[in-house]
């Protein structure tokens, strides 16, 4: 049954070509999620067999996760907060996820449009408190693009080395090899964290200290 549905996945991928990337790539920043897991490596898998190029395979993850996040971001805006709480559980956006998103947003200030690109669940939603504190729209698209850029990359990866090990499908370890890719985001992570806090300790320090 899984080699049947990734099968479907695959051409189904390869039928809809660049534009579909761009379109479920944008449903994925929404508040309609789909999962960039089924989107990406299958694109990535056709990249490495050559049907596809891998350089538009990314560019259309990044566009389309981009615009899916200036979708919420000015969705946000025009809402406001009291509507979203209030009518957000009838479009799948829980409160719980939506104040989770929130603080993350509040404790971590504008980098956390990037960070929060790497983690489930905040990455469909940060561009909710993004467009509420209205961050500076280059920003916004230049952060969502990077951390977008490496979520696409790494998945994208995954399907294109599966693409030149036709075994590794076939015996279904996909799901090793993305462990081990979401494994890899964590030091990833970690890094862009600590030298945030780092750049945010030096400002505190030199505002503080007397002229």
């Amino acid at each position: 049954m899984l080699e049947h549905f990734i099968s479907w996945l695959l051409q189904t991928l390869l039928h809809i070509g660049y534009p579909g990337i761009i379109a479920l790539m944008a449903l994925e920043s929404s508040i309609l999620p789909v999962p960039s897991e089924l989107v990406m490596p299958p694109a990535g898998y056709w990249a490495a067999k050559g049907q596809m190029s891998f350089p538009l395979v990314l560019l259309s993850g990044i566009l389309g996760s981009i615009l899916g996040a200036l979708a919420n971001y000015y969705g946000a805006q025009l809402i406001g907060w009291p509507l979203i709480r209030r009518y957000g559980k009838y479009v799948l956006l829980s409160e719980k996820n939506l104040l989770r998103s929130e603080r993350f947003f509040a404790e971590h200030g504008e980098i956390s449009t990037l960070i929060g690109r790497l983690f489930p669940v905040i990455r469909h939603l940060i561009s909710i408190p993004a467009g509420l504190h209205r961050m500076p729209l280059p920003k916004f698209i230049l952060y969502t693009g990077v951390g977008a850029g490496a979520w696409c990359a790494i998945l994208a990866y995954i399907g294109y080395f599966l693409g030149q090990h036709e075994g590794v499908l076939q015996n279904a370890e996909i799901h090793r090899y993305a462990t081990w890719a979401l494994l890899a985001l964590i030091p990833l992570s970690l890094i862009v964290i600590l030298v945030y806090l780092w750049r945010r300790r030096q400002r505190r320090a030199s505002s503080q200290s007397p002229i």
